[in-house]
């Protein structure tokens, strides 16, 4: 059953510094960095509001002010600024934008993250597959063999459930972290002050059985160097040959 606040408020993460990026951040926020001639964070937006999202959290810190320029003329979704005087990473951010994101579980989308849909939108899929009494947090995740531009070792092991485990150290799993998750402002009890990692919420929630994983039925792309955009504008230029052509 799906709370009420998903189809209301989401937060967009923002204020990284995209280190892996640059030379192309040095002069921009990741975020903003075009893919097919469009800002990830436009292509965000869109797929929010084509969710019926009508308020957006959007956290900033390096080069933010970018970012609040770029969004200057936007009239939907209505968007709040949670601006970070130093980077609290993604537990951090989160936390200190709560008071922006209700009482609900709510949408979180990582500010650089490209992907296609397959037949349902993705954020349609993930708001069906919520559940308040189960769950604390539920990720999108995606199998490591089809994430474009990924080389890592993926994240997490999917039960037949769908509970998320953690990857043992130096080990393997089939499944990487997507960018997108639905989260419950109950997750943030105790939570730490100042800069931490969601990773430490994701492992307690873990241990109480209240972490969960929803594999994406559509394609995934990481982007997260220049070399592996170039692998992914590649990609999508071919889906776009291969559409062309039937």
């Amino acid at each position: 059953m799906s709370a009420p606040g998903i189809a209301r408020r989401a937060m967009i993460l923002a204020a990284g510094l995209g280190e892996r990026m640059r030379p192309l951040t040095d002069a921009r926020p990741k975020p903003l960095i075009e893919v097919q001639g469009r800002a990830l964070l436009d292509g965000i937006l869109e797929r929010l509001v084509a969710a019926g999202v009508g308020e957006v959290v959007i956290n900033l810190h390096y080069l933010g002010s970018m970012i609040e320029a770029h969004l200057a003329g936007r009239t939907t979704p209505r968007i709040v600024f949670s601006r970070e005087e130093r980077r609290l990473e993604t537990g951090g951010g989160v936390r200190n934008a709560l008071t922006h994101l209700g009482e609900d579980a709510f949408t979180v989308i990582n500010g650089d993250i490209c992907w296609l849909d397959g037949r349902t939108p993705m954020l349609t899929r993930l708001a069906a597959a919520w559940d308040d009494e189960r769950m604390d947090a539920l990720l999108l995740v995606q199998p490591t063999a089809y994430a474009i531009g990924y080389d890592g070792r993926g994240d997490f092991m999917l039960g037949p459930d769908g509970r998320l485990s953690r990857r043992a150290e130096r080990a393997v799993a089939p499944f990487v972290f997507a960018g997108a998750q639905i989260l419950h402002p109950r997750l943030f009890a105790g939570a730490p002050a100042g800069a931490f990692s969601l990773n430490l919420l994701y492992d307690r929630a873990a241990r109480a059985g209240r972490l969960w994983g929803l594999r994406h039925d559509g394609e995934w792309f990481h982007v997260g160097t220049p070399e592996q955009l170039h692998e992914v504008e590649n990609a999508l230029d071919q889906r776009i040959f291969d559409l062309d052509q039937r």
